[in-house]
């Protein structure tokens, strides 16, 4: 998180006001003050270890979404497809995140390394004639 880096150059490098500081990046005065008090460069957040529920099925799921990757559009499974397929390998958690949201935007962002599961698009141009 560089915006505590920006907020300190700001403030003290560029002798921004707080009010010019707090307009730029939407933060409140308070908060900025609390930043620039601290002296610190990065806030540290506790963040629990908790297990997830799909951790015993990470291995074989990131080998589906490798091997998912490389297909074409119309030949891939989607997410529910995928979900069906953990069900029957025992996974109890549902389709769901809990507030409603499926999980077709968490499987490929967390247990898929990006260099391979990265897919790209080309568009095409078209030019009109004037």
């Amino acid at each position: 998180m560089a915006l505590l880096s920006v907020i300190r150059r700001w403030h003290f490098r560029e002798g921004m006001p707080i009010r010019e500081i707090e307009r730029r990046t939407g933060l409140s005065r308070n908060t900025i003050r609390k930043y620039l008090r601290a002296g610190t460069v990065e806030p540290k957040f506790k963040v629990p270890d908790r297990p997830s529920k799909l951790d015993p099925f990470a291995d074989k799921l990131t080998a589906w979404l490798r091997i998912e990757a490389g297909k074409s559009r119309k030949q891939r499974r989607t997410a529910k497809q995928m979900h069906a397929d953990l069900v029957a390998l025992g996974y109890e958690g549902s389709y769901t995140r809990g507030d409603g949201e499926p999980i077709d935007d968490l499987l490929p962002g967390n247990w898929v390394d990006t260099k391979a599961a990265e897919m790209t698009f080309e568009t095409s141009v078209i030019a009109t004639a004037a």
